[in-house]
Parts: structure tokens; C-alpha cells; sequence
């Protein structure tokens, strides 16, 4: 089927896109909106003492500036985090709700105060310059390192502990160290990201006092669990409340949080009866985006006289910024936990994590959030092991990795791997690298003045967790199919990959398929994360194909007058067709749909418009092997990657091209993090240093190598369609297998990401 699973269809999307008619919140406009502007902290930590807002007030084109107090007048209420992670007492992570705008405190540089309501945005900017607020400066927490006996940051929270968590089996584990061969341990920072997507953070609230009811219009990664968020902090049901994201500009983990701009332009809204519209510039993005990763962890692993592995231990900490933030405590906790140990066998396993706050942004989920870190320690971990074992990088692994034969292989935390082969991925791998032709290679680099090194890195990653998520699948008065979902692209192609399972479950033209996404008056869904959408809205789209062709059989057998006989259904040659058993009478899907919308017969005044909720049993693994090759200049330290290759298992791949563009983009963010991205406070004051593109590094073309990708179809055993997630899997195995090759270029055990020139070239001379 030219349009069916396999293909590479190109992003029906991209059009829209590169013609300059995507629309994106920004491209919104509503009849006499206003422009808000938030004047936002310059200081880490600080008391309130007053705001005076009197000057901003009355300055041209100003309409109202509120605070804390206003909004509390109109209705807001904090924003509480819920989480399912418990401490090791039972207990909930330890947090104060956060509020709109802040109140009584500040608690990290750029958090908003109070906001500008204009007629426009050079008149709300001026205004929030005029507004005078008195700060009592407090001591502040500028690092992770520092949290624990620094200055406390909420009253409610000492020695600034969110959450003392751990898991596993604690004596085991120590019994096995202590009866180990060898042990080994790495200590590793996980340093700290600003997302950076291509649009930034937006919200325009609307507010109809006719129907008391409100809209916000916000680029975000799912409707539905926002809107659900919001009109619990605007003491509203969630029916008066809908929330609309049209086209994203990425995401990224970014924006599936809720930020206090999206409450607050609302009840901007409902106090002037204005449309109020915010978009963020490129320097709040820097400050107030949620940011990614920053961990410090220690991975010991206990091994035997062969280098079988006896037993793990990670233990560390991580930080969650200024306040808690919605997935903050599951990410370093559950989320990437789960599959600490990666694809080896692993008898006895304990992890130990604490949380703490800072004086920095908040932290919430970064592409992988949690899985990236987990391969990172895990690989790196194996490096440092082999050394200490005496054997090779690969042998090692080789010696540890589950086999085919053991799968379903529950691992220690209980999560059952249900399908791959790890050994010959790996083996496949390196032959695609020609790892045999390496040390010449390296000769010849080191002819040139330049030192070479070979990076390995196994992963499996974690997604498409079991959860519900609905969908439809109705039928327009032409005959054309529009699917109706409730997770949400950011970029990554959904529209093309959700209409080519339809297409080919139904049998109708691919291009008659329309998607239709992110309005929570649609379908109230789960939205995309942890690379769930094509597994959950795909399987719900399944679902609900499947009540079409059900409805379709009994509504063909009535319009087609079959007597009683049997109507069957099937696909032929790329067409969907209802048909009488043994007659040649037969009706398109189509066909069939038109003839129900125009002629309404009883019982099917709806047509075969079908609607499911998928219920997932299990998440998806992939996993793959990634070789990079780098070459490190003796004199300045500069790493170049000469060469990257992938060899993923993602099951069932849906649309090869789609897959490649996702690995593609997620091994350049993964590579970005471990070459140059770097996210830096002061220590003392909490400052942000790196707020701008002058001082942050990101990756350009120039920076990154061609991408060799590769895939083999080990499909899942556990959905219907057999695929498995790949929109994280690239950043999963970058950071290791990057950091791999550097370390073995330069002939150290371990360099902390990023590997900037400086940091290599000190690592090169202490070793020298």
C-alpha cells in the first residue's frame, strides 16, 4: 500500500510549514486584545516588602497592572504538584504550591511579580520598568552541591529536602559488593539545559462573560491534562475551561508542564474583559523556562572474577530549581529508575535519591526526562568497569547482556523487557562501524596531530507507560476522514504517521484523512510525552477503526439490502470495501459513510463515526547500539565527531523517514548537551551567567556529524501494532557513547559533560 505502515511517506504537515501558513499561537488575533508583560525578579532570593505600582499605572496605554493580590481577588488559587513518588517514609515530596505571580518571596532570578496589561507591547515593557519593588535580599542557594546546608529557601522544607528516595534492595546489594571480585564506581554530573525551542512560551486568555466561561490559547504538549490543571487553580469546572494549541515549535518536555503565565493572562482577562496575549522573549525563555537534567550521581557496580555484574548501586542527588514543578520528583525517582541496569543482567540493585531546592529555574522533563541519565551512568559506568576488570569495553558487555532466550526478562525494579537481541544488535553495530579497522584509523588521526577515540553505548529505553488515551474517528459529508486525537505534535510528525495507520486499517485514501489536534473540546487525551502518542492515540485510533468497520458491517448489510446475509469487510489492493459473502455488491468505506450522513438511517444517525479509548497494558523498549568516533586536537583541546552510527530496534517502524528525522534530531540535542550546552548560575547570588546565546552554546550544522542510521523490526509483543517509541532514543544513547569515545580518545576513565575545549584539554594535560 503506497500510503500504508512502511512507508516513508513525507509530512503531509511540512507543506503548510514551509509555505509560511502554519499556525502557531503567535499567528492568533482577537478583536481588541491587549499585550502583558511580567515584571519579573532580578533577584535569586528575596522577600517582598511592597510593589508600588502607581507610576506604571499611570503611564500611557497602560490598562491594569496586577499582582498576587488581584489575582487571588479574582479567583486564583495556587498551583499544586501532585506526584506519585513517595520517600522512603511514605511520605509525599515536600514542596510549598506555587502561585500565579509570587507572593511574600521570590526564589530564582526571572520569576514574575507583577504583569502589564497595554495596549501594546512597547507600552507594557515601559510600564514594567516603572513598577518599584522593594526586596529584603536573601541568601541564596546558586547550586545543587550547595542545597543541602545552604540558605533555606521555604520555611516548610529544611536543609532544603524535597524528597529522600530510594529503591531496591539495600542489604543484598551490600552483601554482593562485599563478596564482589571487583568493584567500580564513577561519580558524574549531569549538567544543567535550557530547552531553547524554536517558538517560545505563549498564552492568550480569553474570557466570555456571557457564558462565564474561559479559552486559553497556549503552544503546549496536550490540552487536555492542562486544561485540567488550569481550572483547578481557577476554582472552575474543567467545562468552562478550553484550551487550544494549534501548531508547536517544539517541546521537548518544556511545555508539557503548566506555567503560572497560562493562569495568569486568564483572570487578565476576566478583571479588564479584554483578550490578553503574552509571548515570551528569548531572555524569559533563558530565566523562567523550565530547565533539564542537573543531577550529581555516584554508579557503583560489584562484578565477579569474569566481569558478570553482581550487583549496582546509584546513589545522588538532583535539583528542582525554585519550586516544584509538575514532573520534577518523578524524573531522576521513577522515571528513569526503571531501568537502571539498562540491557544487562542485574541480580541485586539499590538507588538512593535526594531532592533538593534551589535558588534556580525550576526543573521539569527534558527530552528523555530520566532515561538519557539512566543509560549515561549506566554506560559509563561499564567503561570505567572494564578497566578495573581488566577486559575489554565490548567483552564486558558482551558477558552481561540479556539474551534473546531470557526475554521476557523482568529486570530488578519488575519492568519486563519483552523483545529484542541485544548481543546482535551490538555485533551488528560495531561491523557497521568497522570497529576491526579502528586502530588504523586511529593511527592516521594521530599522524595528524590529533588524538582518536572509539565510543560504545548500548541503551533501552522506557516508553508509551500503560495509561488510557481516547480517540475518534468521524466522517465529513464528502466522504473525507478526520481523526481526532488528544496527544499533540511538537514537530515530530503525527498528522502523516496517525493518517497512514488509518489509511491502511480502513482502506481509504490518504489523502482524504485530516488530523485534528490540540482543542480539549475535541478529545481531552494525555497529550505527548515520554514518546507515548503513535503507541497510545495509535492504538485508540485502531480502536475506534475497528467500531467503524463493526457499525459499517450492520449499516452496509441494511443499505445494500443483503437479506440476511453475511457483509464482510476488507482491504483490496488499497481499498476498504464493505461486500455482500458470495455477491459482488460491494460499498467503498467511503461510500458507505456518505450514503449514512445524507440519507440518516435509524440507528446510524451518526454514521460510522466511532470513537475508543485504548488501555495500555504495558510500555515499549527500545533499544539500540550507538558507535562514535571523535577526534581531539593536542593543542586547544577541540573535539570533532568524525563519525556516528545507530542501530536501533524500534519494532514495527510506521514511516522510516519520520523514525530517521526523530533519531536524527534526538541525537543532536543528546550530543548538544554533551559538547557544549551548559547552563551555569553563580554560586553565591544565584545568578543566571549563561541567559543568553552569548554565553550559552548551542549546537549549529557545523558542529554535528552526518548520522548513519539503521534500524532492525523486532516488534513488540505487547500492542497490536508492535512499535516501539523513538522520539527520545536518540538523546538516550548520544551522551554515553559521545563521552565514551572522548574518554577513550584521551585516556581518561571519565570527563564530565560538557567536553568544551577548555575542560579536554585540562583532562589531557593532568593525564599527560
Amino acid at each position: 500500500m503506497k500510503f500504508g505502515t512502511g512507508q516513508s511517506v513525507r509530512r503531509t504537515e511540512d507543506i503548510r510549514f514551509v509555505t509560511g501558513h502554519g499556525q502557531y499561537t503567535d499567528d492568533l488575533h482577537f478583536p481588541n486584545e491587549t499585550q502583558v508583560v511580567f515584571a519579573r525578579s532580578p533577584h535569586a532570593h528575596a522577600k517582598i516588602k511592597s510593589i508600588d505600582a502607581s507610576a506604571a499605572k499611570a503611564a500611557p496605554g497602560v490598562i491594569a497592572v496586577l499582582t498576587i493580590a488581584d489575582l487571588e481577588a479574582a479567583g486564583a488559587k495556587p498551583m499544586v504538584t501532585k506526584t506519585p513518588v513517595k520517600a522512603r517514609d511514605g511520605s509525599f515530596p515536600k514542596g510549598v504550591a506555587k502561585n500565579f505571580l509570587a507572593k511574600d518571596q521570590v526564589t530564582f532570578v526571572g520569576e514574575a511579580v507583577a504583569m502589564v496589561i497595554a495596549e501594546t507591547l512597547a507600552q507594557a515593557r515601559d510600564a514594567a520598568e516603572m513598577i518599584e519593588i522593594d526586596y529584603e535580599t536573601l541568601d541564596a542557594v546558586g547550586t545543587l552541591e550547595a542545597a543541602p546546608k545552604g540558605a533555606q529557601i521555604w520555611s516548610e522544607v529544611p536543609n532544603n529536602e524535597c524528597l529522600d528516595w530510594a529503591d531496591g534492595k539495600e542489604d543484598e546489594t551490600a552483601a554482593a559488593f562485599a563478596k564482589a571480585a571487583y568493584t567500580a564506581s564513577v561519580d558524574m554530573v549531569q549538567n544543567r539545559i535550557v530547552v531553547n525551542s524554536m517558538e517560545t512560551r505563549n498564552a492568550i486568555g480569553v474570557y466570555d462573560k456571557a457564558g462565564d466561561n474561559f479559552t486559553l490559547y497556549s503552544g503546549n504538549q496536550g490540552s487536555g491534562g492542562l486544561r485540567a490543571n488550569i481550572a483547578g487553580c481557577l476554582g472552575i469546572p474543567p467545562d468552562k475551561l478550553r484550551v487550544v494549541s494549534s501548531d508547536v515549535g517544539g517541546g521537548f518536555g518544556m511545555k508539557a508542564g503548566f506555567y503560572p503565565e497560562q493562569g495568569a493572562v486568564l483572570i487578565a482577562s476576566k478583571i479588564t474583559g479584554r483578550p490578553a496575549r503574552w509571548s515570551a522573549d528569548r531572555t524569559e525563555a533563558f530565566l523562567a523556562d523550565h530547565h533539564g537534567r542537573d543531577m550529581l550521581t555516584r554508579a557503583e557496580g560489584a562484578f565477579d572474577k569474569d566481569g558478570k555484574i553482581l550487583a549496582l548501586r546509584f546513589t545522588g542527588t538532583a535539583n528542582l530549581g525554585g519550586y516544584l514543578s509538575g514532573f520534577a520528583p518523578f524524573i531522576p525517582t521513577l522515571a528513569g529508575s526503571r531501568i537502571f541496569g539498562g540491557v544487562y543482567r542485574v541480580p541485586a540493585f539499590f538507588t538512593h535519591i535526594k531532592l533538593y531546592f534551589s535558588n534556580t529555574a525550576p526543573i521539569n522533563a527534558y527530552r528523555g526526562a530520566g532515561r538519557p541519565e539512566a543509560a549515561y551512568y549506566m554506560e559509563r559506568l561499564m567503561d570505567v568497569a572494564a578497566k578495573t576488570v581488566g577486559i575489554d569495553r565490548v567483552e564486558i558487555r558482551k558477558r552481561n547482556l540479556i539474551k534473546p532466550d531470557e526475554l521476557p526478562y523482568k529486570n530488578w525494579w519488575g519492568v519486563s523487557f519483552d523483545s529484542g537481541d541485544y548481543p546482535r544488535l551490538l555485533e551488528e553495530g560495531l561491523k557497521r562501524a568497522d570497529q576491526a579497522g579502528f586502530a588504523e584509523r586511529r593511527k592516521q588521526s594521530e599522524a595528524r596531530g590529533k588524538k582518536r577515540g572509539f565510543g560504545i553505548a548500548y541503551y533501552v529505553e522506557i516508553t508509551a507507560a500503560a495509561g488510557s488515551e481516547p480517540a475518534r474517528v468521524q466522517f465529513t459529508d464528502n466522504g473525507g476522514v478526520e481523526l481526532l486525537v488528544g496527544t499533540q505534535s511538537n514537530g515530530q510528525g503525527h498528522e502523516t504517521a496517525f493518517a497512514q495507520v488509518v489509511a491502511e486499517k480502513l482502506g481509504v485514501p490518504f489523502e482524504s484523512i485530516t488530523v485534528k489536534q490540540g482543542d480539549s473540546n475535541w478529545v481531552n487525551g494525555g497529550g505527548t510525552g515520554g514518546s507515548r502518542s503513535l503507541n497510545m492515540s495509535g492504538g485508540a485510533l485502531l480502536g475506534a477503526s475497528d467500531e467503524v468497520i463493526k457499525k459499517g458491517k450492520t449499516a452496509a448489510g441494511q443499505v445494500m439490502q443483503a437479506g440476511g446475509k453475511d457483509v464482510v469487510f476488507d482491504v483490496v489492493e488499497g481499498i476498504g470495501r464493505f461486500r455482500v459473502a458470495g455477491e459482488d455488491r460491494a460499498m467503498t468505506v467511503q461510500e458507505l459513510a456518505v450514503t449514512l450522513k445524507r440519507d440518516k438511517l435509524p440507528g446510524f444517525e451518526m454514521g460510522l463515526d466511532s470513537e475508543s479509548t485504548f488501555q495500555g497494558a504495558a510500555s515499549t523498549f527500545p533499544n539500540g547500539c550507538h558507535i562514535c568516533e571523535v577526534e581531539v586536537d593536542k593543542e586547544t583541546g577541540k573535539v570533532d565527531i568524525v563519525s556516528y552510527r545507530v542501530l536501533d530496534d524500534f519494532g514495527r517502524v510506521i514511516n522510516p523517514m519520520l523514525v530517521a528525522g526523530q533519531v536524527h534530531g534526538g541525537v543532536v540535542q543528546g550530543l548538544g548537551q554533551a559538547v557544549m550546552e551548559n547552563c551555569v548560575y553563580d554560586p553565591e547570588t544565584g545568578q543566571a551567567l549563561t541567559a543568553s546565546f552569548t554565553d550559552y552554546a548551542m549546537p549549529r550544522a557545523s558542529d554535528m556529524p552526518d548520522i548513519d542510521f539503521a534500524y532492525e523490526e523486532i516488534p513488540c509483543k505487547t500492542h497490536e501494532m508492535g512499535a516501539k517509541g523513538c522520539g527520545e532514543a536518540g538523546t538516550v544513547g548520544a551522551l554515553p557513547a559521545f563521552m565514551s569515545a572522548v574518554c577513550d580518545a584521551i585516556g581518561v576513565d571519565h570527563l564530565d559533560m560538557p567536553a568544551t575545549p577548555e575542560r579536554v584539554w585540562r583532562a589531557m594535560q593532568a593525564a599527560a
